[in-house]
């Protein structure tokens, strides 16, 4: 199958457009062109629900929306009334807006594992705030980070552990070492080896896989044991493993946890949240040296902590996260069953939550292979199914997940003959996806 089958004039002009003023061609490093196949990187036009189009007029269904972030489906009625309500009330202020107030006691009612909260713009922001405060408590300057996650943050801690190391001096890089999920007695060793360094432990609580019986329990001890702040990310299960996030289902406290993606449905919105004595050296009652905590301009814009409002009422009410475990289980038996079916089900293999699903796709020797991810994701955007993961929102219908499990079925097909005939390369029409994290362009 080659491009000119899925003729996308207008999205190519458009790809090339951004790449002549934006280095990458996108805003997001997940989004960019590299990660599709060549010429089949559709531009959005809109979205409504489960549906975006592109600006060739393409309808698709669209998985992992906004890279995790669209959990209730684009435009959703209650988050853009809520918005619109703030818009014409003024969005910025030079003292704050009683929203934030109101936004502060929704999300602590909904995450009660945390006692203060403070609001900024994407997650990076938070997730180096809670690092920059943990070593400011503990006097200690090691950050250890779980080395099986794939990203905490944009700054230098952690991107320069990442093959994009470029710009990032090396004693910074130093400074933060990395333990393996899942595995108490290889972190202990690392604790002790780094005895009275190390001020945090960050990682997120479950992500691909459950955590193992008792691990968070004794990643717990361990941190208070060894006296370093336990950090929870929750970018990604925040709201989607349960309203107040994996340690609301798994019962275990951080001292620190950061959330954002779900929580504004697509607004620019996040959180660091965590223990009182520990925020608090951020602000203005107490004794000790000040933390630079947080301070944006723009993190308590009134219509983003309206929309987070919004979305934590939605996800109570509504029961959201149920919702996206059931799909997420139709779904993900469906996929297998036709990846079976077809007989590709040791090479085309489903992840992860049910309400947090990925794919990997394997060659014929079982290895993770970019070639059959180009050739499977082309067949899937020939379906109109855009689905860079399996992640879903709630917006999803049995219907929409029935129509991609039948595309899903057909990819396989394709799927089979490569694997039949050794080699993929016929089915690519390009170059293969390429891995975000790479040291050349």
């Amino acid at each position: 199958m080659d491009s000119e089958e899925f003729p996308l004039p207008l999205s190519r002009l458009a790809n090339e457009r951004l790449h002549a003023m934006v280095p990458g061609g996108a805003h997001t490093y997940a989004k960019g062109d590299d990660q599709y196949p060549e010429n089949l990187a559709p531009v959005i036009s809109h979205g409504q629900g489960a549906h975006v189009w592109d600006i060739d007029g393409n309808r698709y269904l669209e998985y992992g929306s906004g890279l995790r972030s669209v959990s209730l489906g684009h435009a959703h009625p209650r988050v853009i009334e809520a918005v619109r309500r703030e818009l014409d009330r003024g969005s910025n202020f030079v003292r704050p807006s009683v929203v934030e107030v109101e936004a502060a006691e929704r999300f602590l009612a909904t995450v009660p594992t945390a006692e203060m909260v403070k609001f900024a713009k994407n997650g990076s922001d938070a997730t180096t705030a809670a690092v920059r405060l943990a070593r400011a408590v503990t006097g200690r300057p090691r950050v250890a980070v779980c080395g099986d996650h794939p990203f905490f943050s944009v700054d230098d801690w952690f991107i320069g552990t990442t093959p994009m190391a470029a710009g990032i001096p090396a004693a910074t890089t130093d400074l933060t070492v990395a333990f393996p999920y899942g595995d108490l007695p290889v972190t202990e060793e690392l604790l002790t080896r780094h005895q009275g360094e190390v001020a945090c432990l960050i990682l997120e609580p479950a992500t691909h896989t459950e955590p193992p019986p008792g691990y968070l329990k004794g990643l717990r001890d361990l941190a208070d044991r060894h006296g370093c702040v336990l950090v929870f990310d929750e970018m990604i299960t925040g709201l989607r493993w349960s309203e107040a996030g994996a340690q609301g289902l798994y019962g275990v406290v951080p001292d620190l946890s950061t959330f954002g993606k779900a929580l504004g449905n697509g607004f620019a919105v996040s959180a660091l949240a965590g223990r009182r004595d520990l925020m608090e050296r951020g602000g203005l009652r107490h004794s000790g040296d000040r933390v630079f905590l947080l301070s944006t301009t723009h993190g308590a814009e009134t219509h983003s902590l309206a929309a987070a409002m919004a979305v934590l009422t939605t996800y109570v009410e509504e029961g959201i996260t149920a919702r996206l475990h059931a799909l997420g289980e139709r779904l993900a038996a469906g996929v297998r069953d036709a990846a079976d079916s077809m007989g590709v089900g040791d090479h085309l293999v489903v992840r992860g939550r049910a309400s947090n699903l990925v794919f990997a796709t394997l060659d014929g020797n079982l290895q993770p292979s970019q070639q059959y991810r180009t050739l499977f994701l082309r067949r899937l955007i020939a379906g109109g199914i855009l689905a860079p993961s399996f992640v879903v929102s709630s917006a999803l219908d049995d219907a929409d997940i029935d129509r991609t499990v039948e595309v899903v079925a057909q990819a396989c097909a394709v799927y089979r003959k490569a694997l039949d005939a050794g080699d993929p390369t016929p089915w690519l029409a390009g170059r293969p996806v390429k891995p975000v994290f790479r040291r050349l362009a």
